[in-house]
């Protein structure tokens, strides 16, 4: 292969042709990235929770929180590519994640395990709350294939949060 060759392909585009507009492309890969960040960051708050849980209801919260921290983990995969597939690019990095992230990260040395679970209500319930305005930037830009996806997620998100809620119960 000689230079020229070498230089036309990296300056080639990687954007599969979706069908979408650049502004449409540029808006639903953006919020798309800003989700899966969103979603790594809930994770491993999640986990950080599931670590470092105790008290008496140890096993069944920390059981919890292991189920929620796969699922989560389990779609971050799917958003990063679909956001790719439109004709995106996606995250990069974990400072990318950190610079996108909205979810707030936890970093205190103890959290009791009640308010771990609020927290993390919450932050499932802001998830669910993006992913709505996502599927409405899907709808408004005749992205069906997204927005399905991302009712699947939704629906997930709120599952979560009732969990997340009937635990947190004071008795």
């Amino acid at each position: 292969m000689n230079k020229e060759d070498a230089a036309s392909r990296r300056a080639a585009s990687i954007n599969p042709p979706s069908g979408f507009s650049a502004n449409t492309v540029q808006d639903i890969a953006g919020a798309l990235t800003t989700l899966v960040a969103d979603v790594f960051a809930l994770y491993i708050k999640t986990k950080n929770f599931h670590w470092h849980m105790s008290g008496p209801h140890f096993r069944d919260y920390h059981l919890l929180l292991d189920e929620q921290g796969e699922q989560l983990f389990a779609i971050t995969d799917d958003i990063a590519e679909r956001a790719r597939k439109v004709g995106g690019p996606t995250l990069r990095s974990v400072g990318h994640i950190g610079r996108l992230q909205r979810i707030k990260d936890n970093d205190a040395q103890y959290v009791t395990p009640q308010d771990m679970l609020a927290e993390l209500r919450d932050d499932n319930s802001q998830l669910a709350t993006s992913m709505r305005e996502t599927h409405a930037l899907c709808d408004d830009q005749g992205d069906v294939a997204t927005a399905s996806m991302l009712e699947n997620w939704i629906d997930e998100a709120e599952r979560r949060v009732w969990f997340l809620f009937e635990a947190g119960r004071r008795e």
